[in-house]
């Protein structure tokens, strides 16, 4: 018998937690990994059979078995030599979380673990916590939309909730380097997809809900992703929910955690009154009391009525971690999120912000939030993506004619069609209203334009990219920061005198 390495582990302990059958072979064997690419099968491996929208696992099932794996995770049948041990399942993206789950050795019990979900306001409301707690002396891992943070490493996402595996090997690694608690973004998507099966949160955050994410490849129906949300509440010990939304009932509707609110309205356990707007030349932010669970003002540099939704969530959190009221206030003061109505300081008559606003809806919120700062003028900048649905340029076209008083139209990520071409069709939807705007394709030029013809008292907006710092053309990403770029600008102009 082979020699049997330290990371080896019994299959049998490997489907503790899975009702499965086997149906070919034995499960008292080693185990040397649990992959779901074919690719990475190796001698003494545990493949999983993952059926995706692209790929089906079970074609390759010979394939892995003659690259040596030792035992095969399926749903469906599949053949393979006898001296493999095929192990079946109802679902398997489900199996791929708890048998990763024991592969790391059930990380997330060694955590406090706190889930995010929601339509709008996952990433900051992350971000807050994760600043709230690091104040207060925690080790906090994030999971989330625009990276995954283990103490130093810094790991760029290409989902908000990546696969089970990847979950439960960053959770490990967490762990690993001394990290006490967790903060991830949890999307319907992964609700769905089993992603985080397993993991039972300490506690769970849920935003808000709105219709998105509907259509093919995503939800049937706005009551499917409501459903897969609400989920969560079934999948933590404390679920903390927004109380002003008009779909409450829903979304708590078969929870089992114990649940506590948040918001305006005066049923909320934790509450916002005396809200008040604050701005002045290149600053925008917002302030608050606290008011039920706890008494405490706050003052955060993030504009808009969602600001405060999203800062109650984190003090809600972090109340449970019995943060002073003194390192929430300075924690908050200090939190920013790339890309989140992120302001760059540019000029003492104007305000510059990025925001990642790029399809209608968060557009319209975004615009309709900068409003009610009364600003001389409301300028955005914007482009829309290529080879996507031209409905979202001709809505986004007409938000910003409707909502912002001058409108830049610019390029996004194109790919493969001509940036004029997706101009055209954003023009469609301005020119349903009395909008003023150019068009100038270059980016680069579009944000000089935006600087150069600022005027005392606009709120400048820079929408679409947000934490990207990228543009694709054609099949290529090409590096594009638009933080850089104004740094640019701003060094050009200095040049010139």
């Amino acid at each position: 018998m082979d020699e049997v390495e330290d990371s080896d582990m019994k299959l049998s302990k490997l489907l503790e937690k899975l009702t499965c059958t086997c149906v070919q072979g034995s499960i008292d064997k080693e185990i040397s990994g649990v992959v779901f690419d074919s690719r990475k099968a190796g001698r003494g491996s545990l493949f999983v059979c993952i059926k995706g929208a692209v790929s089906d696992g079970h074609k390759y099932a010979a394939q892995v078995a003659e690259a040596g794996a030792a035992a095969i995770l399926v749903q469906d049948p599949v053949e393979v030599p006898e001296g493999v041990t095929v192990i079946r399942t109802e679902d398997t993206r489900l199996a791929l979380a708890l048998t990763a789950a024991a592969w790391f050795d059930y990380p997330a019990e060694k955590l406090k673990t706190i889930g995010v979900t929601g339509t709008k306001g996952k990433t900051t409301t992350a971000y807050m916590v994760r600043s709230i707690l690091e104040n207060a002396g925690h080790q906090v891992g994030l999971i989330g939309t625009i990276e995954t943070i283990i103490k130093d490493t810094v790991i760029p996402s290409e989902n908000t909730t990546p696969e089970s595996y990847l979950v439960q090997e960053y959770f490990a690694q967490m762990v690993e380097a001394g990290c006490d608690c967790v903060v991830m973004e949890v999307s319907s998507q992964a609700m769905m997809m089993h992603r985080v099966a397993g993991i039972l949160f300490d506690y769970g955050i849920f935003t808000n809900i709105e219709p998105d994410h509907i259509g093919p490849n995503e939800h049937a129906s706005f009551e499917e992703y409501l459903a897969c949300k609400s989920l969560l509440l079934q999948q933590c010990r404390v679920g903390i929910v927004n109380r002003d939304d008009e779909h409450y009932e829903k979304m708590i509707a078969g929870h089992t955690c114990k649940l506590e609110t948040y918001g305006f309205q005066k049923e909320a356990d934790l509450r916002a009154a005396d809200a008040r707007l604050i701005s002045r030349p290149g600053y925008l932010g917002i302030a608050y009391h606290v008011e039920g669970l706890l008494e405490l003002d706050v003052e955060i540099d993030i504009p808009g009525k969602f600001s405060i939704y999203n800062s109650l969530t984190a003090i809600a959190i972090c109340r449970h971690f019995g943060v002073s009221g003194d390192d929430i206030k300075k924690a908050l003061k200090g939190a920013k999120v790339k890309g989140r109505v992120e302001m760059i300081p540019v000029s003492d008559a104007f305000t510059l912000m990025i925001d990642y606003a790029h399809n209608a809806m968060s557009l319209e919120s975004l615009l309709t939030t900068l409003r009610e700062y009364n600003p001389h003028r409301l300028v955005c900048l914007f482009g829309c993506g290529g080879n996507r649905d031209r409905a979202r340029r001709f809505e986004m076209g007409e938000i910003s004619g409707r909502l912002a008083d001058f409108t830049i139209i610019t390029s996004d990520n194109p790919r493969k069609e001509e940036p004029q071409a997706i101009i055209d069709d954003i023009k469609t939807g301005m020119n349903k209203t009395d909008g003023k705007y150019v068009e100038i394709i270059n980016r680069k030029e579009a944000i000089a334009y935006a600087i150069h013809h600022g005027e005392p008292g606009d709120i400048i907006i820079l929408a679409g990219k947000g934490h990207e710092d990228y543009q694709i053309i054609g099949t290529t990403k090409h590096h594009m920061d638009e933080r850089e770029l104004i740094a640019d600008i701003l060094e050009e102009d200095r040049k010139k005198g």
